[in-house]
C-alpha cells in the first residue's frame, strides 16, 4: 500500500522538482543578465571618438612631470588700466553688438570670391585672445585655402557623412535636419576660399619629451570657437559650424596634426552665394534664455 502510495505521488515529486530548477535557471540567467547590461557601454556608434569631451581624461601620473610643467613659477602681475564708458555708451554698444551677431547665420552656400588673407589672420587672433585653462591656450587652427586639400578634405568627410547619415545617425536625428534641408554633399567645402579646422590639443609636449596638462581643454577651444564666430561675424564673413563624425582621424593624418590633436569643428569661411538661402528660423527671446535671480 505505500509503495502504491508513493508510485501515485512520484509524478508530482517530478513535477514540483522540475519547478524548483526552472526557477533557479531563471533567477542565475537574470542575474547574468543584470551585470552584463551594466559592464556592457551604451552602444552609440555615431560618436566621433574625436569629439568627444575629453576634459576628464587626466594623464597617468608617469607621463606628467610633476616638478616642472613648462609654466613660468613667478609670473609678474602689472597694473590693469581699462578705458570705462558711460552708461549711455554702454547700452548703445551693447545694443549694436547684439544686432550685428543677431544677423549671424550658417550659411551652406558659400561664394567662391577671394577673401584678404589678413582678415583670416586677425579673426583667428581674435579668437587666440579666449581664456583658457591655466593659459594652456590648447588649440590650433589650420587654415587651408589650397584647392587640392579642400577637395581631399571634402573627399574624406562626404564619404564619413553619407555613412552617419544612412547608419550612424538614426531616423531621429535624421529627420531632425530635414527642416533645415542639410546632407552629405557639402559642396561649399570646394567653394569657399578658406576652411578653418580647429583641433583641442588634449596635452601639451614639453621640450623634455613628457606631456603637459591642458586643463578643460574642450571647454578652452569651444570658448575661442565662440569668439572666432563673433569675429567673422564683425568682418562681414559667413560660415557653418560642421562638426565631421568619424572624420578626425583621416583629416589629422592629411593635415600632418601630431596625435595630441583631436578634430573639433571645420568651418567654410567666406561670402554668401548671390542666390544663397537659409531656413527662416527664430531665436528664443531673453525671457527663455535668461534668469535673474
Amino acid at each position: 500500500m505505500v509503495m502504491a502510495l508513493f508510485s501515485s505521488l512520484t509524478p508530482v515529486f517530478i513535477a514540483i522538482i522540475c519547478v524548483l530548477i526552472g526557477i533557479i535557471l531563471k533567477k542565475t540567467n537574470g542575474e547574468k543578465e543584470k551585470r552584463g547590461t551594466k559592464s556592457k557601454p551604451l552602444s552609440r556608434p555615431w560618436v566621433d571618438e574625436d569629439l568627444k569631451d575629453g576634459t576628464d581624461n587626466h594623464l597617468e601620473e608617469e607621463e606628467v612631470d610633476e616638478e616642472w610643467q613648462g609654466l613660468e613659477e613667478n609670473v609678474a602681475h602689472v597694473p590693469f588700466f581699462v578705458e570705462r564708458y558711460s552708461e549711455a555708451e554702454m547700452i548703445k554698444r551693447s545694443q549694436m553688438f547684439y544686432e550685428l551677431l543677431n544677423k549671424r547665420r550658417s550659411v551652406r552656400f558659400l561664394s567662391d570670391e577671394p577673401v584678404p588673407r589678413e582678415v583670416i589672420d586677425n579673426v583667428i587672433r581674435t579668437a587666440g585672445t579666449s581664456p583658457s585653462g591655466a593659459h594652456t591656450e590648447p588649440w590650433t587652427f589650420v587654415v587651408v585655402q589650397d584647392p587640392y586639400l579642400k577637395h581631399k578634405i571634402r573627399e574624406i568627410v562626404e564619404e564619413e557623412e553619407e555613412i552617419n547619415y544612412k547608419k550612424r545617425m538614426g531616423d531621429r536625428w535624421v529627420n531632425d535636419l530635414k527642416r533645415l534641408r542639410t546632407n552629405w554633399i557639402k559642396e561649399y567645402l570646394d567653394t569657399a576660399p578658406y576652411l578653418i579646422l580647429i583641433f583641442k590639443q588634449v596635452y601639451g609636449q614639453l621640450p623634455n619629451g613628457k606631456k603637459k596638462t591642458h586643463y578643460y581643454n574642450e571647454i578652452s577651444v569651444s570658448i575661442a570657437c565662440g569668439i572666432l564666430l563673433a569675429a567673422l561675424q564683425n568682418a562681414g564673413l559667413y560660415t557653418v559650424t560642421s562638426t565631421p563624425l568619424n572624420c578626425g582621424p583621416q583629416l589629422r593624418v592629411l593635415l600632418q596634426r601630431p596625435a595630441n590633436e583631436k578634430l573639433l569643428l571645420l568651418l567654410p569661411v567666406g561670402y554668401p552665394k548671390k542666390d544663397a538661402t537659409v531656413p527662416a528660423l527664430t531665436r528664443k527671446p531673453l525671457e527663455d534664455i535668461m534668469v535673474v535671480m
